[in-house]
């Protein structure tokens, strides 16, 4: 059986849905008509985070919930980042906050790996 939503998994996954390029047109055709590539690494990226999301067991410690759920949430920026990359589509800003993005995801990811090991986790 499915376990429902956490409010938190809830919300993210609603802001990344309604911040999905193209969520509304693809909405209104009713399918996935006009992905590409990248776009798809960018629905794979959100279903592995939600889904890295929904197996955490909550501790009730709000810095070590925020902690380890705040890892895939970065990852999956990280991985849509490099997708765009990857992608070849080359716009100059879209590239430099690409790699911007990449950079300061695997940072802060490794400061929560970090601190969350400081606190025994």
């Amino acid at each position: 059986m499915a376990r429902p939503l956490s409010l938190f998994s809830a919300i993210a996954l609603a802001a990344c849905v309604a911040a999905a390029p193209g969520a509304r047109a693809q909405d209104a055709h009713g399918g996935h008509e006009g992905h590409s590539a990248a776009s798809q690494a960018y629905m794979d990226a959100m279903a592995a985070m939600n889904e890295a999301m929904e197996a955490m067991r909550m501790s009730g410690e709000p810095g070590i919930d925020f902690a380890l759920m705040m890892i895939p949430h970065h990852q999956s920026a990280i991985d849509m980042a490099r997708a765009y990359l990857d992608s070849g589509d080359g716009d100059p800003e879209l590239t430099k906050l690409s790699r911007e993005v990449v950079a300061a995801q695997e940072a802060e990811i490794a400061f929560l790996r970090a601190w969350l090991a400081r606190k025994g986790r």
